[in-house]
């Protein structure tokens, strides 16, 4: 095979690459703002927001460090969902509950089906595990869009990469003898 045939065939293959990685960029980047837009819709359409700073339910040790950065805001991203549902519904409903399970509590109700107040706790822990569930599928979900965002970044410099060999490819192809075969060593002065 010839050289030049072989050059143009892998600078080929590069730039069908290049143009792979930047259509699987944009599509990441997309699906990074699909995702990004939809949990911050979701989250600011239910009005959630952290106590304010220096409220006494920031002063927990299990709560305050890990909200104490978002006191005041209103919950509208993965990472505050995950943070609220992990360090706040959560450590709320342990204490309610005394460290007990919403399936573990609602056995003991069903055991006492005259117990009221047994039943109003398996109610608040029913409603608190659920919220919490949902704050944390949102936290999943903006998850996937950054990691779309670093796939898409990654993309694109591949892509870059492979653009730059492809223009070198094509250069060196135009300089190679049409003669000269790919496993011919070259003269030697």
């Amino acid at each position: 095979m010839r050289r030049r045939t072989f050059d143009i065939i892998l600078t080929a293959v590069g730039a069908v690459l290049a143009a792979g990685l930047l259509i699987a960029g944009g599509l990441l980047t997309w699906g990074y703002n699909f995702a990004n837009d939809t949990v911050h819709d979701q989250l600011a359409a239910q009005q959630i927001f952290f106590p304010a700073k220096g409220s006494d339910a920031l002063k927990s040790g299990e709560i305050g460090p890990y909200l104490n950065k978002y006191a005041g805001q209103q919950l509208t991203t993965g990472a505050q969902a995950e943070a609220y549902a992990d360090h706040f519904i959560a450590i709320h409903l342990k204490e309610m509950a005394g460290g007990k399970t919403y399936a573990q509590v609602s056995t003991e109700a069903q055991a006492n089906p005259d117990d009221t107040k047994l039943a109003a706790t398996v109610q608040t822990l029913f409603r608190g595990e659920t919220l919490r569930g949902m704050l944390l599928n949102a936290y999943a979900f903006w998850k996937f869009g950054q990691i779309a965002l670093f796939s898409a970044i990654a993309s694109f410099a591949g892509a870059l990469a492979l653009l730059v060999l492809t223009i070198f490819g094509y250069r060196h192809a135009r300089k190679v003898s049409p003669e000269t075969d790919v496993f011919e060593k070259p003269a030697t002065a």
